[in-house]
């Protein structure tokens, strides 16, 4: 059996390669790499799937040693919309170039908030 703190140092471990992920990709698309270009493309992709499945995986196992089940309280919604924006975000920069910077900038703040409601669960 896992325990909560395992399950507690593989969601962090995932939000690590996640965000280490999308912060190279914004970075090489700052510098000009497009997807056709990028020699980083596959790695980049690798860590960010991998990263947010480990995020998931160690979030709800989080939840089940701590016996949330049923109906979950607002704040997971709240991480579950932000996961899913940063699941996304792998798309946009050789998309939209122009967009890299912001992302790259945006993501402290996804974190943050994302730690917040984990902290003091506010609804």
């Amino acid at each position: 059996m896992i325990s909560l703190e395992v399950y507690k140092l593989l969601h962090i471990l995932g939000v690590l390669v996640t965000f280490a992920a999308l912060g190279g990709l914004a970075l090489t698309v700052l510098n000009g790499a497009t997807k056709q270009s990028s020699g980083a493309r596959k790695t980049i992709a690798m860590a960010h799937g991998i990263g947010t499945f480990v995020i998931l995986l160690g979030g709800f196992g989080a939840l089940a040693r701590l016996g949330v089940t049923g109906g979950l309280p607002g704040w997971i919604f709240v991480k579950l919309a932000i996961w899913l924006v940063i699941a996304g975000l792998v798309v946009v920069p050789y998309r939209k170039p122009e967009l890299a910077k912001p992302i790259f900038w945006s993501l402290p703040l996804l974190g943050a908030v994302s730690v917040a409601m984990a902290l003091w669960k506010p609804f």
